[in-house]
């Protein structure tokens, strides 16, 4: 990975794609899906073969594999993976997981491997938004999960939580909440309802129709307040606001995702995977079968190239922290006229030279960050 001399390469990540679902969910607009058995053993002999081709010429602080569902790779394949990565152990390495996809066995495996933090796609706890969505756990499978997890020594955990979800109410999200306090989560996510046409929800909701539960989404107001209710509780368990949608107890954020948000190096690897090195970004493929065939012909799998905008990505992506951004001189210059305004309005606020959304302003932050994109 070239350039980027200016970033500390001792604090880089790196993120492994593994877009494979054993099912997919309504709401889910991820390059990510149900494919052939086959396809997904050449993808990771792929996986491997792209990490193994990497010049290492640092270690990395953080490793995070996302998806899909890549609690679905064999342990002896999981293991191998990580294993073609320098550094371990880690400061962090995290494995996103689907409930009911964790067993003694393998969560044991993944603590050898180095993994020492989970990510559950919960999204809520009540049956029948699960139903809907096209998930099959329930709030015991969690528990279960989350017991298990801990008797592997994994304490360090976090819940996904969706707000807008169809037949969603105030009172079954104040039930989704109570579990996470029962839980004793240490890190929660809670992001609102998406609607897009890249997922079969947002497409049916976009023109008008009912499958999947798209008449019953709640209104926009209604995942407004679940948000905010969200926000007030988490407060209270002692589970702070430092991201929009990121909230944890004191020591438990998650180090990795912070690595974007602070506009520090990564590299990614696997379909639709970006790496970006202080100069430019790179995203790979984002068909598995391409991707696949690319390394297979020993071809590089990196599909685009395009230069980073450093000062507009700093303010755009550490507006999304509560801890703010604080801008240089050039940046105050550039957009001094949006920053006013905004400010004006109430949506956002300076003080000691850093610049924060207020709670007003997070509402509304895609509305701000527009002013920041290159």
């Amino acid at each position: 990975m070239a350039g980027g001399a200016r970033l500390q390469w001792d604090l880089a990540g790196v993120y492994l794609s593994f877009p494979f679902c054993a099912q997919k969910c309504t709401f889910c607009n991820f390059d990510s899906g149900v494919f052939a058995p086959a396809l997904e053993e050449r993808y990771l002999a792929a996986l491997a073969d792209e990490i193994a081709r990497f010049t290492w010429t640092w270690k990395p602080e953080t490793v995070y594999l996302g998806g899909g569902s890549p609690n679905r790779i064999a342990e002896a394949s999981l293991a191998r993976l990580l294993s073609l990565i320098p550094g371990r152990p880690w400061g962090e390495a995290t494995i996103e997981a689907t409930p009911g996809g964790i067993t003694r066995e393998r969560a044991e495996a993944w603590r050898e491997a180095g993994v020492n933090r989970v990510s559950l796609g919960v999204q809520s706890f009540v049956r029948a938004e699960l139903a809907r969505t096209g998930r099959r756990h329930d709030a015991a499978r969690v528990a279960s999960d989350m017991a298990l997890l801990h008797a592997a020594g994994i304490a360090n955990t976090n819940i996904d939580l969706i707000a807008g979800l169809p037949g969603q109410t105030p009172m079954s999200w104040r039930e989704s909440l109570d579990w996470v306090e029962r839980l004793e989560a240490p890190h929660v996510s809670v992001y609102m309802l998406e609607i897009d046409g890249d997922s079969r929800l947002g497409a049916e909701i976009l023109r008008g129709g009912s499958r999947y539960g798209a008449a019953d989404v709640p209104a926009e107001e209604t995942v407004v307040e679940l948000y905010e209710t969200a926000c007030e509780r988490l407060e209270r368990m002692g589970i702070r606001q430092y991201e929009i949608s990121n909230f944890a107890r004191p020591g438990f954020e998650s180090a990795h995702n912070l690595k974007y948000w602070r506009l520090e190096p990564y590299a990614g690897f696997g379909a639709g995977a970006h790496s970006f090195d202080g100069d430019s970004r790179r995203e790979n493929a984002d068909s598995p079968t391409v991707y696949a065939e690319l390394i297979e012909r020993g071809e590089s799998p990196v599909a685009a190239v395009s230069q980073a905008h450093p000062e507009e990505e700093r303010l755009f992506l550490g507006l999304r922290l509560r801890e703010g951004v604080r801008a240089d001189a050039a940046g105050w210059g550039r957009f001094e006229e949006p920053i006013f305004r905004f400010a004006q309005a109430g949506l956002l606020e300076e003080a000691g030279g850093v610049l924060r959304l207020t709670r007003r302003g997070i509402l509304l932050s895609n509305e701000v960050f527009q002013e920041f994109i290159a």
